[in-house]
């Protein structure tokens, strides 16, 4: 059988991730695409965790703890170091989730994108602050429980759309990916690899523990975001090219919904709420990529 994944593990066992993390598989994918000549710079986030304590990691690749907001602007600088070396092979890979990227680092990332400086961006996206007690982020989803957004009270607002931000800053490559999508999330990153500018990966990474999913469904929630439609996998290239990579046969949202104590709370109104805002979504996309 024809191997679609190297060999080599960068992501050693002994971590720290809570079982079914998403953002661990993210990581372990990413790495086995990009290789091991790569430099990893860390903002706070459950991934500052998950290594181990210092002295000791569970990457086989240098990695850069920075100040949770800088994220992008520490990678700049690390690659900027590099070339002064005369260094214009290794990689300079930002991992930051959601609220490091969509929230306190969005800042520090939209000036690296107006610069389109040269290294890979992934936010891996658990939908919330999870490292410190799952508060809501502007990547929560509409209509979810979080500790800051109860049952009773829950997030009003929509999910903040990054990739069409990152689309208007025009850089050469930004692209939508899943753990549960492996080749399609490892293509992307080989394809982000070769790639000068910065360059964008939005990846939804499932958190059993903030989601309220038990552990062994992580990756087929991760799944269903993708069939249901909710979470499309695409690319915007220069910011105006659109490329569907899957146009799956629609699930109904309420496969998803149900799966996650998150949502438990949700009337039959209030999920069809949801499902008319991602046919919404969906139909826009739509309407870009045609027009591509």
């Amino acid at each position: 059988m024809e191997r679609r994944f190297p060999d080599e593990e960068y992501l050693t066992s002994g971590h720290l991730a809570c079982s079914g993390c998403g953002a661990t598989v993210a990581m372990r994918y990413a790495l086995k695409a990009l290789g091991e000549n790569v430099i990893v710079v860390l903002p706070a986030c459950c991934w500052t965790i998950i290594p181990g304590a210092f002295p000791h990691t569970a990457l086989k690749v240098p990695l850069y703890h920075v100040a949770f907001e800088t994220a992008a602007s520490s990678a700049t600088g690390v690659k900027a170091a590099l070339e002064m070396r005369g260094d214009s092979t290794t990689t300079v890979l930002a991992w930051a989730g959601d609220g490091g990227t969509f929230d306190i680092g969005l800042q520090a990332l939209s000036g690296a994108a107006e610069r389109n400086d040269d290294f890979v961006y992934v936010c891996y996206d658990n939908e919330a602050y999870m490292n410190t007690g799952v508060q809501r982020s502007s990547a929560t989803p509409s209509l979810t429980w979080t500790t800051t957004t109860p049952a009773h009270q829950p997030k009003m607002e929509a999910k903040k759309n990054i990739m069409e931000i990152m689309a208007a800053h025009r850089i050469p490559y930004a692209a939508s990916a899943s753990v549960a999508y492996p080749e399609d999330f490892y293509r992307k990153m080989k394809k982000a690899k070769e790639i000068k500018g910065l360059r964008f990966i939005h990846i939804l990474a499932t958190c059993p523990t903030g989601w309220r999913l038990p552990s062994q469904l992580s990756i087929k929630a991760a799944r269903l975001a993708v069939l249901t439609r909710i979470f499309p996998l695409y690319e915007i290239e220069h910011g105006d090219r659109y490329t569907l990579n899957l146009n799956p046969e629609r699930r109904p949202v309420r496969e998803y919904i149900k799966l996650q104590g998150r949502f438990s709370h949700l009337t039959d109104q209030q999920i069809d709420i949801l499902r008319e805002n991602v046919e919404r979504d969906w139909t826009r996309l739509m309407k870009k990529t045609a027009a591509s």
